[in-house]
């Protein structure tokens, strides 16, 4: 309700108008200001009136009652475009508001004998400032100045009501003062705009401290909104560039490198300076020699790679930071010591191959390896562990024992530094047979005309040849994992001539051969009997012999009719030949019979 002021001195009004005090608009809005009669006259004449900055008022308008109708003019635009209008009511309206608006628009209400009133309404024109800009200072600020530099400048433009600009360290709000001292202090200057806008501009003084290097700078700008709101609109953060001197020097072995601090030979090493100075100072890399410096390189960078660094590089590197501004207790040199790890290729007391014979005994392989820091050997043999230690013990050689030795260098402080080498051991022998025994197809035993799959298995070195008493016998193969078994395999049929003498497989090679007999009987369990064969026998011609026989196992023999020494080998009818006493045992079996090598081929 605005108050009632009668326009005639000394006269009482009898009516009153409504007119709100304050109305809020944002820029570019239409508003529209309200004067409404309390009571009903007759007849009254409605009056806008504009009150400019002088206060002088300027009629904008008009509505008179006539009637049941409201006659409205407007008699005055004042140059504003788009013009003022009046609605059916009586009301006035100004489209699309404007900064220029902000004025007291007085409403008079004259009512004849009934009197005149009017009420005054102030117009607030709200508009929101643009995007904060913010202009750092890009130059370099010493911290050593003792007063408040120039930090940066903040603008916010075209604004209304003016903006208020604030400034922040790290989101935190800066409390500085408008007055100037050596801390740091803010200044501000307005402008209002062409337009009736207004434009804020704010510079920030500081005197920075070392802390600054890594703060986040920024400035906003609060600025007004309808009803006591208020808005934010934030710049973007800045940060500075100080110079400040050197207080600390570290030095140290970049990537790649051991916690025990050893780098291996032929790696490029990388040696980092860093000084905590700004802007970066210069660094002097050299190397301790005979106590002298030998400059190696100079740089801003505080790096020094040394490519394919070798182990005549071990020693003491030094960096040096020089910064003529530091104070003279800081210390800007620091040295270290470079730990080159190098590992020699290893050497092996044989050769890429070691041969040996069946069952020798003390065999040793020696493994040699020079490096630094002291290297740790292993055996292994197919990846199983053999034991610790630059010695590796064979004894006794079997032919298990033939395969890749594999002796391996490494260092429990430098991973990824290690070397192997390897030999290939030879067991040299006779022949080793294993026959895979028959399961007869039926529990009556064999009968003529089953078919019947042998095979034999033989290791040895030279590799063993495979050979059988009938054709069809398949080549030898090696077996998958077998560790030196070769394998050959024959297919029949079983027929009585096999089951009287039976299917012989032989393994031979240069140190001997060895055979085993596979028997078919009909009603029986088919069985087999191994026989070792004497490279050079010399017995003499012998008559033909009962079935039963002299023989001493695990000797080489030749096969031989036994003598006549009955059905049976009995203590009391069982003698060997004369001279072969001690050698034989005595045996029985459904065929021929073994009898043992001369002296000299055991």
């Amino acid at each position: 309700m605005g108050e009632l002021d009668c326009c005639p001195a000394g006269s009482q009004a009898k009516v009153h108008v409504s007119v709100p005090p304050l109305v809020e608009v944002m820029r570019g809005k239409p508003v529209t200001l309200d004067c409404t009669p309390l009571e009903n006259p007759d007849h009254f004449v409605l009056e806008w009136f504009l009150t400019d900055r002088s206060g002088t008022r300027h009629r904008l308008a008009s509505v008179e009652q006539q009637g049941s109708q409201l006659q409205g003019t407007v008699h005055d635009f004042r140059g504003r475009s788009p013009p003022y209008q009046l609605d059916s009511q009586g009301r006035l309206v100004l489209p699309q508001a404007q900064v220029g608006d902000e004025r007291d628009y007085v409403c008079v209400l004259r009512a004849g004998a009934a009197g005149t009133t009017e009420a005054t309404a102030k117009l607030r024109v709200f508009a929101i400032p643009e995007t904060t800009e913010v202009i750092p200072n890009r130059g370099t600020l010493s911290v050593m100045e003792e007063l408040a530099q120039e930090i940066a400048t903040c603008s916010s433009r075209n604004g209304n009501p003016a903006p208020r600009i604030t400034w922040y360290r790290n989101g935190q709000l800066l409390d500085v003062p408008m007055e100037v001292n050596s801390e740091g202090y803010m200044t501000s200057r307005t402008v209002r705009e062409a337009s009736g806008l207004q434009s804020l501009t704010s510079t920030l003084y500081l005197r920075p401290r070392k802390l600054d290097r890594e703060a986040s700078f920024h400035c906003a700008a609060h600025y007004s909104l309808p009803l006591g709101n208020q808005g934010r609109l934030d710049s973007s953060p800045f940060h500075l560039t100080l110079h400040y001197p050197t207080e600390h020097v570290r030095f140290w072995v970049g990537s790649p490198s051991t916690t025990e601090g050893w780098v291996r030979e032929g790696d490029s090493i990388q040696l980092l300076c860093q000084g905590d100075g700004s802007p970066s100072p210069e660094y002097t890399f050299f190397r301790l020699q005979d106590k002298q410096e030998k400059v190696l390189t100079i740089n801003l960078e505080g790096n020094l790679t040394l490519v394919g660094v070798n182990r005549s590089q071990s020693g003491t590197y030094g960096c040096r930071v020089e910064d003529y501004d530091a104070a003279e207790e800081v210390q800007l040199t620091k040295t270290l010591e470079l730990r080159v790890a190098y590992l020699d290729p290893l050497e092996l007391s044989t050769g890429e191959e070691l041969s040996v014979l069946l069952n020798s005994s003390r065999t040793a392989v020696n493994c040699s390896a020079r490096g630094l820091p002291a290297p740790t050997l292993r055996w292994t043999k197919d990846s199983v562990p053999l034991g610790d230690g630059p010695t590796l013990s064979l004894s006794p050689v079997t032919f298990d024992s033939a395969g890749t030795y594999v002796c391996e260098a490494s260092m429990s402080t430098v991973p990824f530094l290690s070397r192997v080498r390897s030999f290939k051991l030879l067991v040299q022998g006779s022949p080793e047979l294993r026959a895979e025994e028959m399961e007869p197809k039926a529990e009556g035993g064999w009968t003529e005309g089953d078919e019947v799959r042998l095979t034999c298995s033989a290791r040895g070195h030279p590799e063993p040849e495979l050979t059988w008493s009938q054709l069809g016998g398949r080549p030898a193969e090696p077996v998958l994992g077998g560790q030196g078994w070769v394998s050959s395999s024959l297919t029949l049929k079983v027929t009585s001539a096999l089951g009287r003498e039976g299917v012989t497989c032989e393994a031979s090679n240069p140190h001997g051969r060895v055979s085993h007999v596979f028997h078919f009987g009909t009603g029986e369990q088919p069985w087999g009997r191994a026989m070792a064969v004497c490279p050079t026998p010399e017995l003499p011609s012998l008559p033909s012999w009962p079935r039963a026989g002299w023989r001493r196992e695990g000797r080489q023999s030749r096969r031989i009719r036994a003598p006549n020494l009955g059905a049976s080998c009995s203590q009391e009818h069982g003698h060997p030949p004369p001279g072969l006493q001690g050698l034989l045992r005595c045996s029985s079996s459904h065929e021929e019979f073994l009898s043992p090598c001369p002296h000299h081929a055991w």
